[in-house]
């Protein structure tokens, strides 16, 4: 039976083919799970540092210690992807992090804790994230034997990342208020289990191409070159930049909106957080169901413009109900933007390189992020969260205006700049819209 002929009751094809491959559904159950109680940290990290200061310049500076070690560390976390094993990285890293957060809620619960010990343990999470992130991104190609199932895993993956962001912070909105913070932290360190599990239980992982024996100071260089030796990478990953400084600021100041706005508690906070989470799983299940590539870069244009002018319309909302259906929407726009980045990327970049161009990703969309977060909670704290929101949903609108001025430029580049094997990847549909270009596939000889 063909694909166009599958039951309605069936998943999506591209959904099926990248769920065949015993080591991604093992991985993909368990980043559900960890992903989720990572969330609920979050949440209640940011409302204890709120309530211990009431302060959004704080709140800034939490977000900026747990984004900043992307910014140094993900170059280097690049190259060690491509050099060492991917499964056992993880792993260690999976051990620390559940070792931090349960570290964090014996403090807490012993009332032992105060801001600047919420920064350091934001820090170090920080650092495990900075080193896992691009790992876990390269990771997923390893666990498809067949390259053209790799952007339904990654769309798969996206979506389980993002989607935790509508069940992490509802769920730990909802211990806040009944349990407290420290049970939070607990969860959290328990939702690694299942991923330290998985990891163990894979079998048979597909060998990635070897790196060549590079020192850090070459491979970061030679990964760097490659890069900007592609307009369209260089583009998206400067348009990721944009977003993630100043289109990321919301987040950031969602606790003082919450309470000092809307005169609301955490229940409501974490179901503002959870809100985004419902546009974003929205957002990833419909780019596991595509099966081009075709007109992915003017769809992320079109998800800049819905981002930013998303904002702009949460500035002039009063009413709880209509703040979450516009973060639901904004949800959804900025997982679009993000992962289906993360799919271009993948799709055409070569296997050695795939590490550190994803490093590169990883900055893009958390190295540079600290910076936003601290002008979030300072234009906050002088001139109100509301016009934190306003400069970024303007921002975002005109990043998002620069990058479809670029698409046809970019589309020429990737046709004249990328290899045969990788196949014909329209970046943007802006100069045509008729043909279906299939997903590439990899060179099997």
């Amino acid at each position: 039976m063909s694909q166009d002929d599958a039951s309605p009751s069936q998943p999506p094809a591209p959904v099926r083919s990248a769920l065949r491959h015993r080591n991604f559904r093992y991985f993909a159950g368990g980043q559900a799970i960890s992903q989720t109680g990572t969330w609920m940290q979050y949440t209640a990290m940011a409302w204890l540092t709120y309530e211990l200061g009431h302060s959004t310049i704080v709140l800034g500076l939490v977000a900026f210690a747990g984004q900043i070690p992307t910014f140094f560390l993900a170059p280097i976390a690049g190259v060690l992807s491509d050099r060492l094993d991917r499964r056992r990285t993880i792993l260690l890293l999976q051990w620390i992090a559940l070792l931090q957060a349960a570290t964090l809620s014996a403090l807490v619960w012993s009332r032992q804790i105060n801001q600047w010990e919420i920064i350091a343990f934001s820090l170090v999470l920080g650092i495990v994230s900075a080193f896992e992130t691009p790992l876990r991104h390269a990771f997923v190609a390893d666990l498809v034997d067949d390259r053209q199932d790799l952007p339904g895993a990654i769309a798969i993956n996206s979506a389980i990342v993002n989607g935790s962001r509508l069940v992490g912070p509802f769920v730990g909105g909802l211990l806040l208020a009944t349990m407290g913070e420290a049970f939070c932290f607990m969860v959290n360190a328990v939702t690694h289990l299942p991923v330290i599990a998985g990891l163990i239980a894979m079998r048979n992982l597909a060998k990635p191409v070897p790196a060549a024996r590079l020192d850090f100071r070459s491979g970061i260089r030679d990964g760097f070159r490659y890069a900007i030796g592609l307009p369209p990478v260089y583009a998206l990953l400067a348009f990721m930049c944009l977003v993630s400084i100043m289109g990321m600021q919301g987040s950031v100041v969602l606790p003082a909106i919450v309470e000092d706005l809307v005169h609301a508690g955490p229940d409501l906070y974490g179901e503002m957080t959870g809100a985004t989470g419902v546009g974003a799983i929205l957002a990833g299940i419909y780019l596991a169901m595509r099966k081009t590539v075709h007109g992915l870069g003017i769809r992320i244009v079109m998800a800049g413009v819905i981002y930013g002018g998303g904002m702009l319309l949460f500035t002039w909302l009063s009413a709880p109900h209509l703040m979450l259906a516009v973060l639901a929407v904004t949800g959804f726009a900025l997982m679009l933007i993000k992962a289906g980045g993360n799919i271009v990327l993948q799709t055409i970049v070569r296997e050695e390189m795939r590490g550190r161009v994803m490093s590169f990703y990883t900055m893009a969309v958390l190295g540079t992020a600290p910076f936003g977060s601290l002008i979030a909670g300072t234009i906050a704290q002088f001139y109100g969260p509301m016009t934190s929101i306003t400069v970024s949903g303007i921002f975002c609108l005109v990043g998002s205006a620069a990058f479809a001025w670029m698409l046809p430029y970019l589309r020429r580049e990737a046709l004249a700049h990328l290899p045969p094997e990788v196949g014909e990847l329209p970046l943007g549909d802006a100069m045509e819209t008729t043909a279906e270009v299939p997903l590439p596939q990899q060179d099997k000889s």
